[in-house]
């Protein structure tokens, strides 16, 4: 698909600034041509953007413009060039998730910003409960794959810059998967147990399990992120949006500060599109109301709008969602600490 045919521009931030570029001219090279971006000359190059960006990231430093936008007729090197140039290559650095799945089980160490947090996530939905499950060009997707696929790439960016990362819901066979439709399961499971088929006890299992989490690392910077995807009537499309407990000055904080993120990106990127996402206080939500750290609970889009269902389904996207959500809580933890510094 190309950027252009996107009505929502989410990707705009990698696809169509208009500072960069991107085609291969020799071996372990790419040139940047006029509305590239690094996950599009990812993809034109045969690489997979989830896998490689902050590798290019890292081995392009210096040849990066602001927010990471490439430059029109410079050069990059990609991502295995530096792997062809160290035989043994530097290993310190990278450590081994088997939950992201074969392809993404390696994770870099990106920077230390959020050495010393605990990030608790919780997807959306799963087990008997798919959410909402509607039919996407003759097959059927379901709510709680989409949040699970984002919620691992926001745990693997998590990672990547030193955060403590708990994942609540798990399916150990689905992993990070680039494809647009992503297969229905009833296999996931929180803390190893089954999901129960009632919706109250299924909230109350990942509620307490978070609750027990955080009482044993009581004292530490904590946080929660709930994601999921709307459902709301068909046609109704929605920009990325969050609540907060009405109580939670640490909540509040949080959901705001990836909501700015949000903003940022949108002026930026987009400033002929305005971004409609709100954060709120809404703690008639049971986890929101019930869970201890301090939170914010993320609905991505709705997955009955043909509109955002080409947000959704777009694992380039999903992959920025992640990215941009990762932006904002790091924001969050330098805030935090510039408040307890004073």
């Amino acid at each position: 698909m190309k950027p252009h045919s996107l009505r929502f521009r989410l990707l705009c931030y990698f696809f169509c600034t208009s500072c960069f570029v991107g085609a291969q001219d020799s071996l372990g090279v790419a040139v940047a041509k006029p509305g590239d971006g690094i996950y599009s000359l990812l993809r034109r190059n045969g690489y997979s953007p989830t896998k490689h960006y902050n590798a290019f990231v890292r081995i392009n430093a210096d040849d990066l413009g602001e927010d990471e936008a490439l430059y029109i007729g410079q050069s990059y090197k990609l991502p295995d060039t530096l792997q062809q140039n160290s035989s043994k290559g530097d290993q310190s650095n990278v450590r081994q998730y088997p939950i992201f799945g074969e392809s993404f089980a390696k994770v870099d160490s990106l920077s230390n910003s959020l050495n010393g947090t605990i990030y608790y996530l919780v997807s959306g939905h799963g087990g008997p409960d798919p959410g909402a499950v509607v039919r996407h060009s003759g097959q059927l997707i379901g709510e709680d794959e989409y949040a699970y696929d984002v919620t691992l790439r926001l745990a693997r960016e998590l990672l990547g810059h030193g955060a403590e990362v708990y994942l609540i819901v798990k399916d150990d066979n689905d992993g990070i998967r680039d494809d647009r439709i992503l297969k229905l399961d009833t296999d996931e499971e929180v803390e190893g147990e089954k999901i129960p088929i009632g919706q109250l006890a299924r909230l109350k299992q990942r509620t307490e399990a978070v609750n027990k989490l955080y009482k044993q690392n009581r004292g530490k910077y904590q946080r929660l992120l709930v994601t999921h995807v709307d459902s709301r009537s068909q046609g109704t499309a929605i920009d990325v949006f969050f609540y907060h407990h009405e109580k939670s000055k640490n909540g509040k904080r949080l959901a705001e500060s990836i909501h700015n993120t949000f903003l940022r990106k949108y002026k930026k990127f987009q400033p002929n599109r305005s971004y409609r996402g709100t954060f709120t206080a809404r703690s008639s939500l049971y986890v929101v109301k019930n869970t201890l750290p301090a939170m914010a609970y993320i609905e991505i889009g709705n997955i009955r709008s043909k509109k955002d269902q080409r947000r959704i389904l777009d694992p380039d996207n999903r992959q920025a969602l992640a990215k941009w959500i990762s932006e904002g809580l790091i924001l969050d933890y330098q805030l935090s600490k510039d408040k307890s510094s004073k």
